[in-house]
């Protein structure tokens, strides 16, 4: 009896620690520059400007059979911001705006995932929500996620793939310049690639 007891509890050990392991960390392939962060914000209600960040980095841990137990952080140099425009890039980078000057990154750190099904093209889809914190103000976000695919590249490496949106109220983060209420949504769309820890 006392060895089908430690049998089995060395069995349900092992099980265990292979489900433990299932879950694996990945880190965003900013050397390949395989991460976007996009921005799109109406300008005075009159045109839209769209812009991106150029300096990204993060990390996350991803197991596709369990994908609540997924966790991301990732950063944003602000002052990499670019928008096709010198003077207006400035601008934003400036203490009107993100004050890249004082608070030199943004963030985003998951606190939960929730499974959402499919998508039409059969993907599997997540709410993943989390503290966004930028100009050193932090409020919860949830992101749209869509988990695109994962499996070995062609230079050894083991890559998962995500893209996600969410929208912000500029209002929300701090005493940033009014441009009117037709400029304070700001829609956020992300693209990554993440590559396996070895």
């Amino acid at each position: 009896m006392l060895k089908k007891t430690l049998a089995a509890l060395a069995i349900g050990s092992a099980l265990l620690s292979a489900g433990n392991v299932m879950a694996a960390d990945y880190v965003v392939d900013k050397e390949g520059q395989h991460a976007f962060v996009d921005f799109k914000i109406s300008h005075l209600g009159y045109s839209f400007i769209t812009g991106t960040f150029k300096d990204i980095d993060g990390k996350f841990s991803f197991d596709a059979a369990k994908p609540e137990d997924s966790k991301i952080e990732f950063n944003v140099n602000t002052a990499s911001v670019f928008t096709n425009h010198a003077e207006r890039d400035k601008h934003i980078a400036s203490g009107d705006f993100l004050n890249a000057g004082k608070f030199a990154k943004a963030t985003f750190v998951s606190t939960s995932v929730k499974s959402t099904g499919k998508n039409a093209a059969g993907k599997d889809t997540a709410d993943v929500a989390g503290d966004l914190t930028i100009a050193g103000v932090t409020k919860p976000v949830v992101v749209k996620a869509t988990f695109l695919g994962e499996g070995k590249d062609p230079w050894g490496g083991y890559r998962a793939g995500f893209e996600g949106t969410t929208t912000i109220k500029r209002s929300d983060f701090g005493k940033q310049k009014d441009l009117g209420p037709a400029s304070d949504a700001v829609e956020l769309y992300v693209s990554f690639e993440g590559v396996k820890a070895k």
